[in-house]
Order: structure tokens, then C-alpha cells, then sequence
């Protein structure tokens, strides 16, 4: 399984419309090949900023099934206009478990 790490800063005062448009398009993205679930957390220390992990398949499932697909259209319209800088997306591959 691969884990998808993406840090989002949102706006300062747009987070309950970001929340608002999370809502709608984790149906997108929960409709995918690969997808496996995914966790969106709001920082207490920096409100603006949410952290976003999903957990595909494979990284293919991400790179090129979800971003390849018309439904990647619809939740860049959702979602992007929010961030501000533009995230980074990393992905990784668990080591060790506890």
C-alpha cells in the first residue's frame, strides 16, 4: 500500500468553503481504482492548514489512474483554487509498523 502525503494551505478565511468542497469531492476520489481511504486533518496550531493522507493500491493508482481521469478535472475545479502556495505531494511506502 502506498500512502499519499500532501500538506494544503488554504486561504486564511476560506476553510469552511475548502471543508464545504472536501465534502463534495472525496466522492470523486473515493470512486477510484486503487483508492483505499484517506484521512483530512485540520491543524490546531495553524488553522489554514489541513493535512491530507490517502492510501492507494499503488503509486499508479494515484499518478496515473486518478490524475489521468476526468474526475481529477472536477476535483482541480473543486479544490485548487484554494491553496496557497500550491502543495506538495509525496508518496511513501511503509518501513515498520508498531
Amino acid at each position: 500500500m502506498i500512502l499519499e502525503h500532501a500538506l494544503l494551505s488554504v486561504r486564511p478565511g476560506t476553510e469552511a468553503d475548502f471543508e464545504a468542497a472536501f465534502a463534495e469531492a472525496r466522492t470523486i476520489i473515493a470512486s477510484m481504482p486503487g483508492f483505499e481511504g484517506l484521512t483530512l486533518s485540520r491543524c490546531l496550531e495553524q488553522p489554514s492548514t489541513y493535512l491530507l493522507l490517502v492510501h492507494w493500491r499503488r503509486l499508479q493508482d494515484h499518478t496515473e489512474g486518478f490524475r489521468g481521469s476526468v474526475g481529477y478535472e472536477r476535483w482541480r475545479a473543486l479544490l485548487h483554487h484554494f491553496y496557497e502556495p500550491f502543495p506538495t505531494v509525496q508518496h511513501y511506502q511503509e518501513v515498520l509498523t508498531a
